[in-house]
This record gives structure tokens, C-alpha cells and sequence, in this order.
């Protein structure tokens, strides 16, 4: 039952992910005309490039797989109620936590840079900061 609940979770999740980049794709394209329209007027000059280079960016996607790879294996290890699987998951973690802080810190900037957040503000004040 529980993986019921799990599944209707990820299904209305999947469907706000899906109605906000719908959003994000009408608001980039009314953007994209005022902008057309300031440059026909002269008012301003081409600085859309930028803009269209993250179209088909798919890396903030793969690392949001990647980072989470390790909370999907440790549901299925806690659902599946295999104890082999629980240790071999709990071995992970222990050697993830085991990794030198240099590490830590490069994998913790790249993708607080990825998903354009300074990854000395992570460390500094212990999150993100709110903008």
C-alpha cells in the first residue's frame, strides 16, 4: 500500500515539474518578445544567446538523477525488506561518509554551481541562500 502512496506522490510531482515548465517556456517566450521589441525600437541589444545556450542543457537533469541515485536505491532497500540489500546500502553511506573533505567540497560546489548557487555560501551559512 505504502508504494501506492509513493507512486501517486512521484505521479503529482511529475505533473507540477511538467505544468511549470510549461510555464517557464510561455514566460520565456513573452520575455524573449518584449526583448525583440526593445532591440526593434533600438532601446536595447541582442543578449539572447545566453538565454538560448540553456535550452538544451541537460545537465542540471543528470545531476539531479545522479544525487538522486542514492535515496531512490535506499527506498527500494528499505521496501524490499531484503536485509543483504540493507547492509550493502549502509557499507555505501559508510564509505560515502568516509570521503575526504576536498571531495566533498568539489562535489558540493559543482553542483551548487550547476544549479547556480554559490558553493561557498553553502558552507558558510549551512544552505543555500534565498534570493
Amino acid at each position: 500500500m505504502a508504494w501506492f502512496g509513493l507512486l501517486n506522490m512521484a505521479m503529482k510531482t511529475g505533473a507540477h515539474i511538467y505544468q511549470n515548465r510549461q510555464k517557464t517556456k510561455a514566460a520565456m517566450s513573452d520575455a524573449a518578445l518584449m526583448h525583440a521589441e526593445r532591440m526593434a525600437r533600438g532601446e536595447e541589444t541582442y543578449q539572447g544567446k545566453l538565454l538560448e545556450s540553456r535550452d538544451n542543457d541537460f545537465k542540471d537533469e543528470i545531476v539531479l538523477i545522479i544525487i538522486s541515485a542514492p535515496i531512490i536505491v535506499l527506498a527500494w532497500g528499505v521496501f524490499s525488506d531484503d536485509p543483504a540489500m540493507m547492509q550493502k546500502i549502509e557499507l555505501f553511506f559508510h564509505h560515502f561518509g568516509s570521503l575526504p573533505i576536498w571531495f566533498q567540497t568539489l562535489w558540493i560546489t559543482v553542483v551548487a554551481s550547476i544549479f547556480g548557487i554559490k558553493g561557498t555560501q553553502v558552507f558558510r551559512n549551512g544552505g543555500a541562500k534565498k534570493k
